[in-house]
């Protein structure tokens, strides 16, 4: 991990809102996305070493707050997220977040940062590392099913990493197709509005779902998932929401992240606990099998893991070090004497 310039240690460096955007438009887009794809597939291939549980979750009717930590045994780091689909009602986001990381042999956090945009970042980015690998040989068409805040982020990651050159958009709600058609003019990418999610899936490639209702949901039935096509599943993200019927799961190889988290909250809540899953790390290390065989489906079941913002995160810092898009945050009391707290708390009153 590339060092910050030197610096005081109580000083934490912290990435605003406003220095994320800086910094995604300083690298680019779709530049972004291949290398936060790099560094989560590196990381990946050392999954091993990584702390892993699944994400500490406190619900309630309105939605869910939950934090996810990891360590790879030098670095600590952890997400602050919520998800809570009625906020979009009120003007407010539906997904927030921040993360930290820190230096695991002093505790000392060594980043604070935004990760409402950085998690629409690593979220596509982790897509399309998947489908790079497990999705057909030539894909060039994506579905994408629900078209909010994430939609975007997708089809460009899918552009810049896998190569698809046309998304076929649909929403229950037509205005954030419009957005999302509006937002994705001169990118490079053929758009076409769908008004069905049985219309948007004729011909695609990769269908990707990401609805934002916390319901057990059916955005595709069995009858319009065909053969040899890759299907992204990233809605599906907390006990109790699904996006796929049953039956497509069931006819599918499934490819998960954290087979503890997924049973929880991905589309294999609905299978039988004993449902067979790959992790998808196994696949890359060459431990495990991806795609077999060119009728096969292939489900990539993503509730999203700590490792992903953990990579995320680091990616971050190693960009920051040289563009200094950060404020050194005052976060830590750091006295002269580590003894004597008390004395500095006193002397700050002269």
């Amino acid at each position: 991990m590339t060092a910050l310039p030197p610096s005081d240690k109580a000083l934490v460096p912290f990435v605003s809102v406003a220095h994320m955007m800086k910094l995604i438009h300083h690298i680019g887009v779709e530049p972004m996305l291949c290398g936060l794809a790099d560094a989560i597939e590196a990381d990946f291939h050392r999954w091993e070493l990584f702390d892993k549980t699944p994400r500490v979750g406190s619900h309630s009717e309105q939605g869910v707050i939950e934090l996810m930590p990891t360590s790879d045994g030098d670095v600590y780091g952890f997400k602050y997220v919520n998800g809570h689909p009625d906020n979009t009602k009120g003007g407010l986001q539906t997904v927030t977040a921040f993360g930290l990381l820190a230096d695991v042999a002093t505790g000392y956090p060594v980043l604070l940062s935004e990760m409402t945009i950085l998690t629409a970042l690593r979220t596509a980015a982790t897509s399309a590392m998947v489908a790079r690998v497990l999705a057909p040989k030539g894909s060039k068409t994506m579905a994408m099913i629900g078209n909010g805040a994430q939609s975007e982020f997708q089809s460009l990651a899918m552009k810049a990493i896998v190569g698809v050159t046309h998304v076929r958009l649909y929403d229950v709600d037509p205005a954030a197709t419009e957005k999302c058609a509006a937002n994705l003019a001169g990118q490079g990418l053929e758009v076409t509005k769908c008004t069905s999610a049985e219309d948007a899936v004729m011909g695609a490639d990769i269908i990707t779902t990401c609805t934002a209702d916390k319901q057990y949901a059916t955005i595709l039935t069995d009858n319009m998932v065909g053969s040899g096509v890759h299907i992204n599943a990233i809605g599906g993200d907390c006990p109790g929401k699904t996006e796929l019927a049953p039956a497509i799961v069931a006819r599918s190889t499934v490819f998960v992240e954290y087979p503890e988290q997924t049973r929880i909250e991905g589309e294999i809540q609905q299978m039988p606990e004993d449902h067979p899953v790959t992790e998808f790390w196994q696949v890359l290390t060459g431990a495990a099998k991806g795609r077999t065989d060119a009728k096969q489906i292939t489900l990539f079941d993503s509730v999203g893991f700590a490792i992903e913002d953990f990579s995320a995160l680091r990616y971050v810092r190693d960009q920051i070090a040289a563009t200094g898009l950060f404020h050194p945050l005052d976060l830590l009391a750091d006295p002269d004497d580590p003894r004597d707290l008390f004395g500095m708390l006193q002397r700050a009153q002269t």
